[in-house]
């Protein structure tokens, strides 16, 4: 049962995190306010972008997507 366990709590703070990021990110695209990031010829401002790099690589993008919705960025 331990083992369950310390597959799924990092799984499901996984997925919420990532849920949240999206919902998120929709919420300040609809408002007119996207989360943007760009670097060279890499562009990341839609909420399913957002998503889908803090699904895949959730230690850069989740620090990248705070980082850049603060207000002033």
């Amino acid at each position: 049962m331990g083992s369950y366990l310390t597959t799924l709590i990092p799984l499901a703070f996984l997925l919420a995190s990532v849920g949240w990021v999206y919902q998120d990110a929709s919420l300040r695209t609809r408002r007119g306010t996207p989360v943007y990031f760009s670097a060279g010829s890499i562009e990341v401002s839609k909420p399913a972008t957002w998503a889908l790099g803090c699904l895949c690589l959730w230690l850069i993008f989740m620090p990248l997507y705070l980082t850049c919705r603060r207000p002033g960025n």
